[in-house]
């Protein structure tokens, strides 16, 4: 019976052994097939990542020649405005050059112009002065002006009433000394001499004299002064900054004219805006001479070349006054210079003398001289009002000596700024046509 169980046992045994093995076998192909499902799973990532980097290096491709065209095109760019630079460069040399061949041609006509002028004045200098002033009669002067009609006084000063009258038809201005006048005899036949010699478009005309009476008869300027224009007396319009700018011109023209003059150089003495006056189209005539002074030329010393006189007591308007010629009694041009600088301040700002260099200058230090520009006279042009301001304060300086020279530094500049306003220019006179007597 054992020996029959026993194939039945090993049946048993090797049908176990076989279960094993397939179970195994079972086992194994699950971690195969679990193995291959995570393989798939990684090639299936790895062609993912293949793809995105693929689309990646692609992208960057596109943007490395979107940047290389980018880089050709400022390339390209850089060429064409170098060469447009290159152009830009060589036109305005050339438009420089040829600014200076018309600034030359300019230079050129006006010398030709003023020659000619001075050929015209020259021959007609010494004829003027008695063609066009006359003695009147006080009998004149009483018919002229009604009998000093208080309805025609147009003005009041140190030297005595001013009357609007008529002589032959023409309007004129009647200048009458009265008794408690500052200016005795001498300065009237002084205003005489000199004014009746001297003929420029910025000085007021000397029709005549009474000189039995001291009465002295000028051209009508009905515009009044310059000081009754800047405080707008009797409600009169403001004047423009382009007005203020011919008359600091006008004015200028006419100090270089007086200070050139031959054989004597002229200083007027008493700068200020009520000695000058407006004509009917604002055009400015410097008037009261009756404190100027004659400078001989030929009286300098060795170490001197500027003529002076001296005084023991200096007359003028305090405000306007030369600080020298208060502490040394010693008159020259530059007197009139920095009376000059005080007058262009105050067309500047409008306002009155007095410290009124110290307020610009400190203005300018503070970056604010805006602010203390005249608002009635318009919008000044920043540039110009900046250089007028320098220059007013360059011939404000205390010592004389570092004041500027009116014909070689300040005339020019204003010329400039009268033509950028749009005023024809005009001819600066020379001494040749100033002719003073000994």
């Amino acid at each position: 019976m054992i020996l029959c169980q026993l194939p039945i046992m090993t049946s048993c045994l090797q049908a176990k052994a076989l279960e094993n093995l397939y179970a195994e076998e079972l086992r194994q192909r699950k971690e195969v097939e679990e193995a291959l499902a995570r393989g798939k799973e990684e090639l299936k990532q790895r062609k993912q990542q293949v793809g995105e980097v693929t689309e990646e290096l692609r992208i960057a491709l596109e943007h490395e020649s979107s940047l290389e065209s980018q880089i050709a095109n400022s390339e390209r760019m850089v060429e064409e405005l170098e060469q447009k630079i290159f152009i830009a460069v060589k036109k305005l040399q050339k438009n420089k050059k040829e600014r200076d061949e018309l600034q030359n041609e300019h230079d050129i006509a006006l010398k030709e112009a003023e020659e000619l002028r001075r050929e015209k004045a020259g021959s007609a200098a010494n004829r003027l002065a008695p063609e066009f002033f006359c003695e009147f009669s006080f009998s004149e002067i009483v018919e002229a002006t009604s009998n000093f009609d208080l309805s025609l006084k147009i003005g009041e000063g140190g030297y005595g009433n001013i009357y609007k009258g008529l002589l032959g038809h023409t309007q004129v201005a009647i200048k009458m000394l009265n008794s408690n006048s500052m200016q005795g005899p001498s300065e009237f036949q002084q205003e005489v001499t000199v004014l009746s010699k001297l003929r420029h478009p910025n000085l007021v005309t000397l029709i005549g004299a009474c000189p039995e009476f001291f009465i002295l008869v000028y051209e009508y300027l009905p515009n009044g002064s310059l000081e009754d224009r800047l405080c707008c007396k009797d409600n009169s319009p403001p004047l423009s900054w382009q007005t203020r700018i011919c008359i600091a011109t006008e004015l200028c023209s006419a100090l270089v004219f007086l200070h050139s003059c031959n054989p004597h150089s002229i200083v007027h003495g008493d700068l200020k805006p009520a000695n000058i006056l407006l004509d009917s189209n604002y055009v400015s005539k410097l008037s009261d001479f009756g404190i100027c002074r004659i400078l001989c030329r030929n009286q300098f010393s060795s170490n001197n070349t500027t003529p002076s006189w001296i005084t023991e007591t200096p007359k003028g308007t305090f405000t306007y006054m030369d600080p020298e010629f208060l502490s040394t009694g010693e008159i020259t041009p530059k007197s009139d210079v920095y009376s000059f600088g005080i007058i262009l301040l105050r067309l500047l700002t409008g306002r009155s003398a007095l410290g009124i260099a110290k307020e610009v200058k400190y203005a300018l230090d503070k970056g604010n001289l805006k602010n203390l520009l005249d608002p009635t006279a318009g919008d000044w042009p920043v540039v110009q009002a900046r250089q007028l301001a320098h220059t007013a304060l360059r011939c404000c300086e205390v010592n004389r000596r570092s004041r500027p020279d009116l014909a070689s530094d300040v005339w020019g500049l204003l010329e400039r700024m009268r033509v950028s306003c749009g005023t024809l220019p005009f001819l600066i006179y020379s001494e040749e046509d100033c002719q003073i007597p000994p």
